[in-house]
């Protein structure tokens, strides 16, 4: 049976979902506020229990990322903030904006974190990765975190990228670790690029990983980008250190062999830091946004493949909005997310300077893109209140309060950790969506949802991966605008790609 969790508006309902075929189910909340919001963000980093910093020199010039995840089952979404020379640090969320520091063992050199179950056992693992020795943690429940014994090759490498996603018949999930710059190569670090691994699991654990051959990887993410029903492995890589012979890259996953022009993926280089995708079009396949030094890639999805978004388009966000600095900006976390609920998916991008890189701007002002009515994108984040120029680096867009308005979190490198309440008045319906099943797959990775409602529909994929240094394992939240309402006919269905099953839901 599906469960529901209580929205904290007098205005919520609780739904009930039919059971999925094999078990799955969903959780959802759906609430009715009102009309078009001015958005507006208030800061509260000072309720935060300690000042949290990403610090470091050149090995942690890169990643300084966030995941955030509900460890302990109370549906408010917790948050593990990587530390680089600094000690990564749990915030458990108490509800209200009150957070307190978790238990952890001790680490440092982390650059990023994904949770993801690893077990099935219904509570969040996390994939630490490290400059040096990765790790596994296993979830013992109530946020209690130890080493996860699966046999997983930890490594000795600069780890700066991550996905994951299960395969037919595995009991585990594939796990692939992204490697940034060789730090043993005595001709390094321009063109030392270190290569990548993919750890497939055998038997009840993982073996020797097989390496193949990246680019300097700073972010990955495995999705089905034709809905052909066949996962691909998107690297996107730094040309800093490349600097010549590398690009994006396109793999398939089940042959590790790398696709092309003739596949519908053109060759692109960039200075590849994070990716994001969402289906922006309404057609069924994805758009992929990549940040980068200067220009922000935002790839259009085609029947023939990718082609570039037009420049009119207002993402490629490719020097600071405000200020006098006008050097290309750096973008590192790209996130889509609806952060007045009018059903548009907005952009956050997280902004800052490598570290005093000469070519791009020092004062880097974060980017807050609402997506308009025309499908155009509009800077509000100086008038939003989120408009901060330290060096940012990893980012989530979450519903930390469950008022259904996604709230912000900011990791920034050399500068305390940033915590924003959305504080919008007149923000839209919304709902939110949670995915279980039985088996080891057990939060449906991979699976499509296919949302209906006022006569649109929206695809969005369940994933592991993307954004730079770190990702999320929630509810997925969708804003529905202000047509919705109780009774609002709308209808969702949702398709494992493997099995091709379905469900629907229809709220009352």
């Amino acid at each position: 049976m599906a469960t529901g969790f209580e929205s904290t508006s007098d205005m919520g309902t609780r739904g009930n979902v039919a059971p999925w075929p094999r078990g799955l189910a969903l959780a959802l909340v759906l609430v009715a506020p009102g009309g078009r919001a001015e958005v507006r963000f208030e800061d509260r980093s000072v309720d935060l229990p300690v000042s949290h910093v990403y610090s470091g020199e050149w090995e942690h010039f890169v990643g300084g990322g966030v995941a955030v995840f509900d460890c302990d089952g109370d549906a408010l979404p917790d948050i593990f903030a990587a530390g680089g020379t600094s000690p990564a640090r749990l915030f458990r969320n108490r509800g209200d904006f009150r957070f307190e520091l978790g238990a952890l063992p001790e680490m440092t050199a982390v650059t990023g974190a994904w949770p993801l179950d690893i077990d099935g056992d219904g509570h969040m693992d996390l994939a630490v990765l490290r400059v040096g020795e990765n790790m596994l943690l296993r979830n013992q429940g109530d946020c209690a975190f130890g080493r996860g014994d699966w046999g997983f090759a930890a490594g000795d490498a600069w780890s700066t990228s991550f996905a994951a996603t299960w395969e037919a018949g595995a009991g585990l999930p594939t796990l692939v670790v992204g490697n940034y710059v060789d730090r043993a190569d005595p001709e390094g670090p321009f063109g030392a690029c270190d290569a990548s691994e993919l750890h497939r699991p055998r038997n009840d654990g993982y073996g020797k990983p097989e390496r193949f051959e990246t680019h300097c990887a700073l972010s990955m993410l495995i999705s089905d980008w034709a809905r052909s029903g066949r996962r691909d492995l998107r690297v996107s890589n730094d040309r800093h250190y490349y600097i010549r012979g590398g690009r994006e890259q396109m793999i398939r996953l089940d042959t590790m062999e790398e696709l092309g022009g003739g596949d519908g993926w053109p060759e692109v280089s960039l200075w590849g830091m994070g990716i994001a995708s969402r289906d922006l079009t309404g057609d069924r396949l994805p758009e992929v946004m990549s940040t980068s030094m200067g220009d922000q890639l935002l790839q259009i999805a085609t029947a023939d493949g990718y082609v570039a978004a037009p420049y009119e388009i207002g993402t490629y966000a490719a020097r600071p909005f405000l200020g006098d600095d006008g050097r290309p900006s750096t973008g590192w976390h790209a996130e889509f997310g609806d952060v007045d609920n009018d059903g548009r998916d907005d952009l956050f991008i997280a902004k800052g300077n490598v570290d005093q890189m000469p070519s791009n701007a020092l004062k880097d002002p974060n980017n807050l893109l609402m997506q308009q009515s025309d499908g155009r994108f509009a800077e509000t984040a100086e008038a939003a209140g989120v408009a901060t120029v330290e060096r940012a680096r990893g980012a989530a867009l979450a519903d930390f309060d469950l008022d259904g308005r996604l709230d912000l979190v900011v990791v920034n490198r050399r500068a305390p950790m940033e915590l924003w309440r959305n504080v919008s008045d007149g923000t839209g319906h919304w709902l939110a969506l949670n995915l279980e099943q039985p088996g080891p797959n057990r939060n449906a990775v991979g699976a499509w949802i296919e949302l209906e409602a006022d006569g649109r529909t929206r695809w969005r994929e369940i994933t592991v991966g993307g954004g730079h240094g770190g990702g999320q394992a929630l509810p997925q939240h969708f804003g529905l605008g202000s047509e919705m309402g109780r009774g609002c006919g709308c209808i969702g269905r949702m398709a494992e790609s493997r099995t091709g099953r379905t469900s629907e839901w229809i709220p009352g």
